[in-house]
């Protein structure tokens, strides 16, 4: 089946609340105006129920189906966009200097939005459908606020579903796969704390900048020589902050970081053999350096019999030849990790053509692809909450 014609009909529509999203960015837990249109658009749309303030700034609709049904389907949509210049150009480009939804975000609350819409309008389902609207995706850990919230258990949620646009697969296409789909995502900082000199005395010092550099050419062994090479494991350094003057051999450097696994095992693995590297390099140096490790969000893992539902519902909508049901993981983070951890559910990508990369300055959300996304949020309720 493809787009659903009632959809199709208001497709203009949802293309307009994207574009006004996309115009008014904004980060994190501070989404108050996106929550505000979000919570005034449920309930124009005759929602049963509207709850703001979950997760802070979160916001969850309620739709009753004609039927009464024990069975209760949420929907998923992140609000937040990211601290970036925006450099498209577009007639609807952010009006927020310094910010920009370069993820998607606008669309894909504007895709849920049409989605209540049409689910409040026909309400062609037996039991109740929980429309989500997340914050502070982008680091925050807006889903885990939520979960911890209680509203899974508040709104009777028995399965969840969360949808994701995705650059280079063409329009019109989804890909997802059961298991492990994206990575969990852990950040590090590690102090390097020596002896400051004269930068022509050096024999006086304890480097830091030299102590640090041995660091991140030997963490990076790790990986390489550690990991089994049939796992997956990222270990990147990405920051490196140290001295402020070209004559001075600084007391400290600061190196920040992420690692990325699918794998618990490989997860402990790769901590515990970063403390190892940086108590070797300490005690080879006369250095001390102070490793802070902090867990984020968990492995986004796809269950095995929504999974196969979701793809069902994507081939009703594309076809089946256009739905790859064994795409490959990404070593990339999602917070709707959190809702899975809670409750069975499937994470979907759909194409969004040949645009610029998520989190790119150039990236604009594809707006044909709004009324295929709302046509698989429909069906997926129309078909899971069938009489």
């Amino acid at each position: 089946m493809p787009v659903i014609n009632r959809i199709a009909e208001f497709a203009d529509e949802v293309v307009a609340w994207r574009r006004d999203l996309h115009q008014h960015p904004e980060l994190n837990y501070d989404v108050h105006r996106t929550a505000g249109i979000v919570a005034e658009k449920l309930r124009a749309f005759g929602c049963d129920e509207v709850v703001t303030g979950i997760g802070r700034t979160g916001v969850v609709g309620v739709i009753k189906g004609r039927l009464p049904g024990n069975k209760t389907m949420g929907l998923r949509a992140d609000m937040d966009a990211l601290p970036i210049a925006e450099v498209t150009g577009k007639p609807y480009a952010s009006t927020v200097a310094g910010k920009m939804h370069a993820c998607g975000h606008d669309g894909h609350t504007a895709m849920l939005l049409g989605a209540a819409k049409y689910l409040a309008e026909t309400r062609n389902f037996a039991g109740s459908v929980v429309v989500i609207f997340q914050p502070a995706e982008e680091g925050g850990g807006g889903g885990k606020a939520m979960v911890d919230d209680g509203m899974m258990t508040r709104f009777n949620v028995n399965e969840v579903y969360g949808m994701h646009n995705l650059p280079g697969m063409p329009v019109g296409q989804f890909g997802v796969r059961s298991g492990p789909i994206m990575a969990a995502a852990d950040q590090f900082t590690i102090t390097v704390t020596g002896r400051g000199s004269h930068a022509a005395m050096p024999h006086l010092s304890i480097d830091t900048v030299y102590v640090a550099s041995q660091l991140i050419v030997a963490l990076q062994s790790i990986v390489s020589r550690n990991v089994d090479p049939l796992e997956s494991a990222v270990l990147s350094v990405t920051t490196f902050h140290a001295g402020d003057a070209s004559n001075v051999i600084p007391q400290e450097a600061v190196l920040t970081g992420t690692v990325r696994t699918f794998n618990p095992t490989i997860q402990e693995l790769v901590v515990k053999r970063m403390q190892t590297v940086i108590d070797s390099i300490a005690a080879m140096h006369g250095a001390k350096i102070h490793f802070d490790f902090s867990y984020g969000y968990p492995v986004t893992v796809n269950h095995p019999d929504q999974t196969d539902f979701a793809s069902k519902i994507a081939s009703d909508i594309a076809g089946s030849d256009r739905v790859n049901r064994s795409i490959a993981p990404m070593m990339g983070a999602e917070d709707f990790s959190y809702m899975l951890n809670e409750r069975p559910g499937c994470f979907i990508f759909v194409g969004n053509g040949n645009t610029a990369g998520l989190h790119h300055p150039a990236y604009d959300f594809d707006d044909s692809v709004i009324p295929i996304g709302v046509s698989y949020w429909a069906k997926l309720v129309e078909t899971g909450l069938a009489a």
